[in-house]
């Protein structure tokens, strides 16, 4: 046979035609079509006879459940001088637990072929457990153990301590997480809980006893301060009582719930560059920005299409721009971290070093462009970019419980999700602009710049975009923690 005939019987063998015929015709590019209704199973919500909240969402296609243990505390609840016991507290969960150690909670777990996990965030933290619904029954108690019972082992903690002192260390060498971390400090300051890591300093991390994870666990692990959901194939008839055995009894142990309050943080009035020398780096890290919003704000919908434009996006101004038209970096992006208080915003990418001042040049040429009226088919693009994604945050079990985890967390309304869409599409150019000109402003923007400054100081001096404090990691993160 013919080589032209092989490559046609392959063609042919894999359903398809080959390349020649699949041109698209450019002359008339293909229109999006409109954006999916997103439909969702009803939200069915319940109590406990303890007063535990319980929303149910069923689904019935593939026979797996999610069921996850929302606490509604956080890592900005961490007590002063003991950053990271959230984070901590829910890692040492599984470590052991009711008559099991960590060994037998992972062995149990395994045989039922099922994941128990459990972690924190800023604002919640949380037990979750995914099982095949045929094993939910002898799941439940083994995840109400790791929840209602944690038992602290001190060699457990030991272990974990040293893990996080580790990754401390490690960190120290990683240009983006000094980066990512001297942001937020010199935004917020050391001694607010959004300018510290959420796994804490090693100050902290060293100093931690099991009291004091105790005592985190006792005011903030409490069924006054959770919910319950329960995504999958289920009925609410036959899964309510397996919840009522393993969680009814659940009891408040403190007499109330500590609760931190953010103080409140000043915008920089004008702009500053913050450059942390790490020698022989092969890029530079850049951050820019300031103190965004929290996810309250009513602007949320046209600030998610105006920084999807901005630096949301493979297609976006700033990744075309750096990545595609430059090619200082690999990638450029910007996000919006909305929290319970205002996160950030920043703009980043890792950029070669002998063209860190040039892309300073082009992020600012951006950052300002972005203030400008937006083109209609630029928004439009934007609009169907985020709209057209947004179903593909229902797929699984597990994405539907965090879906739900937000809207309890943030106290989103009931149809906040069917809506959503509707609420991209109205977006309109002016919305934009306005998001833009209120929550993007360059010139008082901090910079942060890590990297080698023997080759990238002066250059960046010659761009005369502020003033300039130079940085070591030891500002940052304070002397090498031993281990």
């Amino acid at each position: 046979m013919s080589t032209g005939r092989i490559v046609l019987a392959l063609w042919l063998a894999i359903g398809t035609t080959p390349l020649a015929q699949q041109a698209p015709d450019r002359s008339h590019p293909p229109q999006p079509g409109p954006p999916p209704a997103l439909n969702l199973p009803a939200i069915q919500k319940l109590q406990l006879a303890n007063g535990l909240p319980v929303w149910i969402v069923e689904q019935h296609k593939v026979p797996v459940v999610q069921v996850n243990l929302l606490v509604l505390s956080g890592t900005a609840e961490d007590p002063a001088g003991k950053f990271g016991a959230a984070n901590l507290t829910a890692a040492m969960l599984t470590e052991g637990a009711g008559s099991r150690s960590s060994l037998e909670i992972a062995d149990a777990v395994d045989y039922l072929g099922a994941d128990l996990g459990a972690g924190s965030g800023i604002d919640s933290s949380g037990v979750r457990l995914h099982v095949p619904v045929a094993r939910l029954a002898d799941a439940l108690p083994i995840m109400a153990d790791v929840a209602e019972r944690p038992t602290f082992p001190k060699d457990e903690l030991e272990r974990l301590r040293q893990e996080r002192l580790t990754s401390i260390l490690q960190a120290r060498d990683d240009p983006p997480t000094i980066a990512s971390i001297t942001f937020s400090r010199v935004l917020f300051g050391p001694t607010h809980r959004y300018g510290t890591p959420m796994f804490g300093t090693a100050e902290a991390v060293k100093a931690m006893t099991t009291d004091d994870l105790r005592a985190f666990y006792t005011s903030a692990y409490r069924p006054d301060n959770a919910t319950l959901l329960v995504v999958g194939d289920v009925a609410r008839a036959t899964v309510v009582p397996l919840l009522e055995k393993s969680f009814g009894s659940w009891r408040t142990q403190a007499a109330t719930k500590s609760s931190q309050t953010l103080p409140n943080v000043d915008q920089p009035a004008m702009r500053q560059i913050y450059l942390v020398d790490k020698p022989e780096a092969p890029q530079s890290q850049i951050r820019i920005g300031w103190i965004g919003v929290p996810r309250s704000t009513p602007d949320y919908f046209p600030i998610q299409v105006m920084n999807t434009i901005l630096g949301g996006s493979f297609s976006s101004r700033l990744n075309t721009n750096l990545r595609e038209e430059h090619g200082y970096t690999y990638g450029a992006g910007s996000s919006f971290d909305m929290r319970a208080s205002a996160g950030l915003f920043v703009a980043s990418a890792g950029v070669q070093t002998d063209k860190t001042a040039d892309a300073l040049k082009e992020f600012f040429k951006e950052l300002g462009n972005i203030r400008q009226a937006v083109p209609a088919e630029e928004l439009a693009r934007a609009k169907n970019y985020v709209a057209l994604r947004y179903p593909s945050a229902f797929e699984t079990t597990g994405d539907v419980s965090r879906r739900l985890e937000d809207a309890i967390v943030y106290h989103l309304p009931d149809d906040y999700f069917s809506k959503y869409v509707q609420n991209i599409q109205a977006v309109t150019a002016a919305d934009v602009q306005r998001a833009a000109q209120k929550y993007v402003q360059p010139d008082r923007f901090a910079v942060v710049v890590v990297g080698d400054r023997s080759k990238i100081e002066a250059p960046i001096r010659a761009l005369n975009l502020g003033a300039i404090e130079i940085m070591t990691v030891d500002d940052m993160f304070g002397p090498p923690p031993k281990l």
